[in-house]
């Protein structure tokens, strides 16, 4: 969402309706020598009932360095573009908000042309527990001359990043994993997701219940007070789409300006999101296949895309026989799999490149040679097979656990595994797995029935093979005064401000200048190379 303050002389939203008296005139006409027209007035009306959340709104904040150390690059970026940071205080419990509390963390770069400027943008990356907090930077960076009209606001959401941390600790920074090719396979993968919710339990019980979309709206409507604002503009990726929809459904009247790239539709959204999925991700696969064939001298998997994939489909069977040795790691059926998924969400030649080296490593080591992973690989794998990220994974999963129940017998994966898996031996294995949800307790509230329109940008690119296309067209048949930006040939998650389409880029520019939407749905050809 969006937020804005100053610290000196900010605006305070209206705090209720204003009273309003009526008068009743009761004519008495005389026949004395008075004459006299008497009024009565109405009883006034009602106070309006105290604000319970008024202390959280009405908070003041402490502004301060982003730097939190010599080692923060995160914080260097922020103090470098003139970002300050500071902590917002929310309840842990919205139905007891005299009770505890726990801290938000946000940063904002101050728009610098006062004289037009439109108010707080609110940033939401991902995820879910994606850190939105050092984004600024880049986001006005794209936003070019319009940048300075705005504040814009990054948010850590409640238990990610520097807000108050959710941590199972997990061995893992991802509960996704692929089924494995088998029964036994499978029976692992239902152990290890019924233990990270058995450590979930233990080590952040009290926090699980709180730790929801709703909740992270609600944060958010927190510090769009805190910041003085009356409404706020909001930019959302991926999931953050789908908080973006949340928020204007339970806050109707408090957004202005609002863009969702990489566009959830509620009905998909859950603890199985990744379902439906396959065939982009078999369409990326393929596309970086041919980008790679392309570049065979440097990489050496094949000049063909079917020499690519077949060499991709050598690995995975290699792996599912022995599990690989990469550096000091072991990738194995269930996480080879998924480093093949992790490769295909960008659409660019570093991305291909840092994924086409990862792939000649892994084909080595399944030749038997020792690998040095090249640095990408080694980051995915150290995120997947250690706890490094523990608590990126831990607060992912309870939002997702903590939103939508799951099905609870390990039968219903299992069946729907067997269906997929007959089509797709790569991805279905994926994304139709088992996982910690199922073991969950239930969601304390339902999902928000996402409300019946609202006039939104919208932006998607047709291979998206993370929130698909499909998505996007749903949200915006379900929204009829929003307008929807397509990035075509394009297998790519995340557009605006990423891609490098000046298509793309120009309109959601043109939007937050003007508040106007295109008048119709607009096409952008994907850029040339």
């Amino acid at each position: 969402m969006t937020a804005s303050t100053s610290p000196d002389g900010r605006r305070r939203p209206h705090r209720g309706r204003p009273r309003r008296f009526t008068a009743r005139a009761a004519a008495a006409v005389a026949l004395s020598l008075a004459g006299a027209l008497t009024v009565a007035a109405a009883p006034a009306a009602p106070r309006p009932a105290p604000d319970p959340l008024a202390r959280f709104h009405d908070q003041d904040l402490h502004w301060k360095s982003c730097l939190l150390g010599p080692d923060d690059t995160t914080g260097k970026d922020l103090e470098q573009a003139g970002a300050q940071c500071a902590d917002v205080t929310v309840p842990l419990d919205y139905a007891r908000p005299e009770g505890r509390t726990i801290t938000v963390a946000i940063s904002r770069i101050r728009g610098t042309d006062t004289a037009h400027r439109v108010g707080a943008l609110l940033l939401n990356s991902g995820g879910p527990g994606g850190q939105t907090i050092g984004d600024p930077p880049w986001v006005r960076s794209a936003m070019k001359d319009v940048a300075a009209r705005y504040d814009v606001v990054g948010v850590d959401p409640r238990f990610v990043g520097r807000s108050t941390p959710l941590d199972c600790h997990w061995p893992t920074g991802s509960m996704i994993r692929g089924a494995g090719n088998g029964r036994a396979g499978f029976d692992r993968m239902t152990a290890f997701a019924a233990d990270l919710a058995r450590r979930c339990r233990t080590h952040a019980g009290d926090l699980l219940p709180y730790a929801t979309t709703r909740n992270t709206a609600r944060d958010m409507d927190v510090i769009r007070a805190a910041l003085g604002e009356r409404r706020v503009s909001y930019l959302g990726y991926s999931y953050g789409s789908y908080l973006g929809q949340v928020y204007a459904t339970m806050f109707p009247g408090r957004t202005d300006r609002v863009v969702l790239d990489g566009v959830e539709a509620p009905e998909v959204y859950g603890p199985r999101l990744l379902r439906g999925t396959e065939e982009a991700n078999r369409h990326a696969l393929r596309g970086w296949a041919d980008w790679t064939a392309a570049h065979d001298a440097a990489y050496g998997l094949g000049h063909t895309r079917g020499a690519v994939l077949a060499t991709v489909n050598g690995i995975r069977s290699a792996a599912a026989r022995t599990p690989l040795r990469v550096g000091g790691h072991r990738v194995d059926e269930h996480a080879l799999p998924v480093v093949v998924f992790n490769g295909l969400s960008q659409d660019n030649p570093t991305a291909y490149g840092d994924f086409a080296q990862a792939v000649r490593d892994l084909r080595r080591a399944a030749e038997g040679r020792p690998v040095t992973p090249s640095p990408w690989l080694a980051s995915t794998l150290e995120f997947m097979l250690t706890g490094h990220e523990s608590v990126y994974g831990s607060a992912q999963t309870a939002i997702l656990c903590g939103d939508v129940p799951a099905p609870r017998d390990p039968e219903t994966y299992w069946r729907d595994l067997r269906r997929a898996g007959s089509r797709d031996q790569l991805f279905a294995p994926v994304t139709n797995d088992i996982n910690p949800c199922a073991f969950w307790d239930p969601p304390r509230e339902r999902p928000t029935t996402i409300r019946g329109d609202l006039p939104a940008l919208l932006v998607n690119a047709t291979g998206d093979p993370r929130t698909t296309y499909r998505s996007a067209r749903t949200v915006h048949r379900d929204w009829p005064s929003s307008r929807l930006v397509t990035l075509r040939g394009a297998d790519q998650h995340g557009v605006y401000g990423v891609f490098g389409s000046a298509c793309v880029d120009s309109t959601v520019n043109a939007y937050l200048a003007t508040g106007r939407l295109p008048s119709g749905d607009i096409g952008c050809p994907r850029p040339a190379a």
